[in-house]
């Protein structure tokens, strides 16, 4: 009998772990580099790849890391690191509908494809952001059409993976854009400013901001739910806001008590799975917009994942 794991990453504690929800229980952790940051996982649900970031936060000098980790979520161990020198600061993470892996090299502002990544040895394609500290990335379900917040130049660029000579178009939403959501018919790109407290719409045809809407303090990352509504984390207080996707206007708050570093959402029930930075998951009912418990982790969990196992 199959039963819900939440998948995640715990980067102080540089590991990889599997939570049972219903129990709250850790069932196994995996070691891996200091400061694994961001997974991605199969449509089988039978490799997790994680960038090997290397470093704590974006905020941190220093080389980082240059690996992907594949690791087997069945047998729960490390198959191979895939040395993706010299691209470094490896973070942000996407597969398409094709199973192709995209990874993000910050400090190289370059985009990697891997066509095949349970056997590629390293990218088959590179693409150049166009921005300077290239942080995390939006992908159509194709993979023709990648979108990289870049914190440096404050600025979000498409690009197309597949197209050599098509040129990156750029726009500037705000300062230090990092947080983004993908509408679900890809026309829209919902990105958060955090330096300018402010989340924004942009048309992904003609990258043109149709919408900008004031938010609350350092507004980090936003999350699309399956019914269109958008989450945000809000570092500056320690919050959760779900906002209206058409107007970018708050609909209901939620304080934690501590900040929100990643969620996910359960794919069939109405839960959302917060990691806070006071060590623990928040497991969140999102029809009533309350925290039914937590879940002890270890060190800085961060982004998670929910399979069947």
């Amino acid at each position: 009998m199959s039963r819900d794991i939440l998948l995640l990453v715990e980067k102080c504690s540089h590991c990889f772990s599997w939570y049972d929800i219903a129990s709250g229980e850790r069932l196994h952790s995996l070691p891996l580099p200091d400061f694994p940051h961001e997974f991605v996982i199969d449509r089988e649900a039978r490799y997790a790849w994680v960038g090997h970031y290397g470093v704590e936060t974006s905020g941190h000098s220093g080389a980082g890391g240059h690996s992907l980790l594949q690791i087997d979520l069945l047998s729960r161990q490390l198959v191979r690191s895939i040395d993706l020198s010299p691209f470094n600061r490896l973070h942000g993470l996407q597969m398409d509908q094709q199973d192709r892996l995209y990874a993000l090299s910050e400090e190289k502002a370059t985009l990697l494809v891997l066509d095949q990544p349970a056997t590629d040895t390293g990218p088959r394609r590179a693409v150049p952001s166009g921005g300077i500290k290239s942080h995390l990335f939006a992908l159509t379900q194709d993979g023709q059409t990648a979108f990289c917040m870049n914190l440096l130049s404050h600025t979000v660029t498409r690009v197309r993976p597949w197209e050599p000579l098509a040129p990156v178009l750029a726009c500037h939403p705000g300062d230090k854009p990092e947080g983004y959501a993908l509408s679900e018919d890809e026309g829209t790109l919902y990105v958060s400013n955090r330096w300018s407290n402010t989340l924004c719409a942009i048309d992904t045809q003609s990258m043109a901001v149709r919408l900008t809407a004031g938010s609350r303090n350092d507004v980090t990352r936003i999350y699309r739910y399956r019914d269109g509504r958008l989450f945000t984390s809000n570092y500056g207080d320690n919050s959760l806001s779900v906002v209206d996707p058409q107007t970018l206007q708050e609909l209901s708050y939620l304080p934690l008590g501590a900040r929100a570093i990643a969620l996910s959402f359960h794919p069939l029930q109405p839960l959302a799975f917060v990691s806070l930075d006071d060590d623990r998951v928040a497991v969140l009912d999102i029809d009533r917009m309350q925290v039914l418990r937590h879940i002890a982790t270890q060190r800085e969990p961060d982004v998670s994942r929910v399979v069947f196992q």
